[in-house]
This record gives C-alpha cells, sequence and structure tokens, in this order.
C-alpha cells in the first residue's frame, strides 16, 4: 500500500526562515512602515536624555575616579622621592657621626691617659724635696730630681702639641662663635658738660660767620 503523502517534504525550511520580513506587505501586512507617533518620538527623547544623564554621572564618577588615582600616584613619587633622599640624608649622617664618636671617643681615651700621665708627674714633681737631700747623696738626687723635672716638661710638652686648650688656643668651635672686641664710641665716655664744649669748638666758625652776616644785614638796613 502506498504511503501517505506529507505536504512538509517539498518545503525548503532555511528558506523561509531568512525570508525577508518585508514579504508580508506582499500579502498586505503594512503596519512596520507606519510613522512614529507624538509618545514614541517622547520616549525615545526621553530615554536618550536618561542615558545622557548615564554617561555624564559615569564621566564624573571617572573624573573622581581620576583625581584620586592622580592624588595616590603624587602620594607614591612623594613617598618613593622622600624615602630615597631620607636614605642617602641619613646614611651620610650615619657615617660622619659615626667617624665623630670615633674621633671623640680616641681623643677622650688620649685626654684620660694624658690626665693620668700628668697627674702621675705632679705627684713626683711635688715629691721632690731637697731639704731631705743629704750631703753624701746631694749628687744623686740632684741628678734624679733634674730627669723627674725633664720628664715631666717632655710630658707636658708632648701634650701640648695633642691638645692646643693646654696653649690658650680655643677650640675651634669657640672660635668661630667668639666675636671681636667692641668698637666703643668716644663719645660713650664723655660727660654732657664735655660734649657741650666739644660741640661749641666745632661749631663756633659758623657762628661767628652768622654774626657778622647778621650784622652786615642790619646796617645795610639802617643805611637805607
Amino acid at each position: 500500500m502506498a504511503s501517505e503523502y506529507d505536504t512538509t517534504e517539498f518545503v525548503d525550511t532555511d528558506f523561509q526562515a531568512h525570508k525577508s520580513p518585508y514579504s508580508s506587505t506582499a500579502t498586505g501586512g503594512g503596519a512596520g512602515l507606519r510613522a512614529p507617533t507624538r509618545e514614541e518620538v517622547d520616549g525615545k527623547v526621553i530615554e536618550a536624555q536618561q542615558k545622557l544623564a548615564e554617561l555624564k554621572r559615569a564621566q564624573e564618577e571617572l573624573e573622581r575616579e581620576r583625581i584620586a588615582l592622580e592624588e595616590v600616584r603624587r602620594r607614591q613619587n612623594e613617598f618613593q622621592t622622600g624615602r630615597q633622599e631620607m636614605i642617602q640624608h641619613l646614611t651620610r649622617g650615619v657615617g660622619l657621626l659615626e667617624e665623630a664618636e670615633y674621633n671623640a671617643r680616641r681623643d677622650a681615651e688620649q685626654m684620660a691617659k694624658t690626665l693620668a700621665d700628668f697627674r702621675d708627674a705632679l705627684n713626683k714633681v711635688e715629691a721632690l724635696r731637697e731639704e731631705f737631700w743629704s750631703k753624701e747623696n746631694f749628687n744623686v738626687e740632684l741628678t734624679r730630681a733634674l730627669t723627674t723635672i725633664e720628664n715631666a716638661r717632655m710630658e707636658w710638652n708632648g701634650a701640648r702639641i695633642k691638645f692646643p686648650l693646654l696653649s690658650g688656643e680655643l677650640p675651634p668651635a669657640k672660635r668661630e662663635t667668639e666675636t671681636g672686641p667692641v668698637e666703643v664710641s668716644p663719645f660713650a665716655v664723655r660727660s654732657f658738660a664735655d660734649l657741650c664744649r666739644l660741640g661749641l669748638a666745632l661749631t663756633w666758625p659758623l657762628a661767628l660767620v652768622g654774626l657778622a652776616t647778621l650784622a652786615l644785614l642790619v646796617v645795610v638796613l639802617l643805611n637805607r
């Protein structure tokens, strides 16, 4: 028996799927080409304004974000620059202070040693008492005393080279801050009477010329 006839066997479904929507107009469907209404235009305008407002808000938000990022970048640059600067300064300062501390400690140790040697030499010199020398040991004691004094003198001269303050010289820091002698005005030490006499001595020639001029003017006026 022959199979039943199927009407869909000869229908191209791909052709129907890609068929132009305007083909409906051929069958009398012209609703898709009508002019937009006033309400539709107003709705489109409102929608466009809303989108513009959203874009503006997004732009403002991006601008605030940009400003915030610029501030963060500025602070990061300031941090990196300041960090590098302080590392250089502090490294140099540590080196200079370590050297100064070493020199100061060395000078303090030398000064402490010199102080101890001074005290020892002072005790030895003060212990020299010629009244206890006898005639028999006079030459020996004198030689011993001269040796002690010579050793003390060498200690003193050597210390003066190390420490200029022993020679009355000021340290460099004090020498820089020390001001020169104050100049005193010669008029500051004179009394009021001396100043008056001095002023009269300086101005009497001018006063004499003024009086002579005044007298001459009076004579001229009287002779008219």
